[in-house]
């Protein structure tokens, strides 16, 4: 009996942290983005690289960690559909990062650009924007602040585009090295792309305020 309703109780407990713990892996793994591409040490980025990739397996692990939860509950906090969304656009987010440091260490990029220094910044502001309105859902008390967070992280986005669309603008006029050209823009689309994939988180979030405020 015990085991029945411990299966029909909504599982908050467990739930929420994960969620927690997923946004929480986010932020982490974007501070390090941020350090990677400002370091002028070789070793250090190598390091930082190495890091980068550890936490995109925590963050992986901490999906599939979800997901299990997910095909073991019958009641959940909110829309099944929500959470595989709002879990999926974390990790995917988390992807692109290492999918961007590990390009410039195939690439050999040793010296990067005010570009992708402010693309990795926005993403960390948008890392932090998301691990605020995550932890806002945890029982509906910070609708507000889920909401200001959605609406920073749209205009987060936007100013990503902005500085992609003229980066690659400027390259293309300036730069006569077609490979290279190739490589930073490849690692600028990875950039720009996981601020697409923070807004797609947001609008989750959005879609999970208007279903349970």
């Amino acid at each position: 009996m015990l085991k029945f309703i411990n299966f029909l109780v909504p599982r908050d407990s467990k739930f929420f942290p994960l969620f927690e713990k997923a946004s929480g892996n986010l932020l982490h793994i974007s501070k390090v983005l941020v350090e990677m591409v400002n370091t002028t040490a070789p070793e250090k980025r190598k390091e930082l690289i190495k890091e980068i990739e550890h936490l995109e397996h925590v963050g992986d692990s901490v999906t599939h960690e979800i997901f299990n939860e997910l095909s073991t509950n019958f009641i959940t906090p909110f829309d099944r559909e929500d959470i595989h969304a709002l879990v999926s656009s974390v990790d995917d987010i988390v992807d692109f990062i290492h999918g961007s440091a590990k390009r410039m260490e195939l690439y050999k990029i040793t010296e990067t650009n005010t570009s992708i220094s402010k693309l990795s910044e926005l993403i960390l502001q948008g890392s932090e924007e998301l691990h605020k309105g995550i932890t806002g859902l945890r029982r509906m008390k910070n609708i507000n602040a889920v909401k200001e967070a959605c609406v920073k992280i749209n205009s987060i986005e936007n100013h990503a585009d902005d500085i992609f669309d003229m980066t690659i603008a400027q390259l293309f006029e300036d730069e006569k090295d077609a490979i290279k050209i190739i490589k930073l823009k490849e690692i600028l689309s990875a950039l720009e792309t996981a601020t697409d994939k923070c807004e797609d988180a947001a609008n989750v979030l959005e879609s999970i305020i208007v279903k349970n405020a």
